[in-house]
């Protein structure tokens, strides 16, 4: 499908968002979903730093963010979620870079797992765009997370991964 006919609308979410919010993060089948209270209230305290994406007035994409309290200057990415439906568009790319233009941060954390070269090659591309390195080191280990006794799954371990400086806009 041609995307450049499709009407996408970048904005932050609001609490009537919440709901969508929950749909989109279980549908990846891959994201730790929250509560949908979670996302509720994700949508009311932190949607300055949050982008929902529509597509043909349809959810089809958020990404979670926050200002760290120690920190500001430093935008935290936690979830990035796009409906099956609506991948390959480069969606994740366009949430991602006006996020980050919106929230004017000279800094971006996020985390993720060895295995996900997708979220891996959206955040380096981000790094190539601002004209900076993105470096990874170590930060939740498997035995941090509950057990797959207690929980029904294992967890791999969560590198971070900081893209530094970034441009101002």
């Amino acid at each position: 499908m041609d995307t450049d006919d499709e009407l996408i609308i970048l904005r932050a979410p609001t609490v009537a968002d919440g709901a969508d919010l929950w749909r989109l993060a279980a549908g990846t089948g891959v994201l730790d979903t929250n509560t949908p209270y979670a996302y509720l209230l994700w949508a009311r305290d932190f949607s300055a730093s949050s982008v929902l994406a529509e597509v043909e007035g349809e959810p089809a994409g958020f990404i979670s963010g926050y200002l760290k309290p120690s920190d500001p200057q430093t935008l935290f990415i936690w979830q990035v979620a796009v409906d099956s439906r609506f991948r390959g568009r480069g969606l994740a790319k366009k949430m991602l870079f006006e996020l980050v233009g919106r929230s004017q941060a000279a800094r971006l954390e996020t985390t993720i797992t060895a295995d996900n070269e997708a979220s891996i090659a959206l955040f380096t591309a981000l790094a190539r765009e601002h004209g900076t390195e993105i470096r990874r080191q170590p930060l939740f280990t498997p035995d941090l997370f509950p057990t797959q006794e207690e929980t029904g799954e294992s967890h791999a371990a969560e590198d971070l991964y900081i893209v530094e400086p970034l441009q101002q806009t």
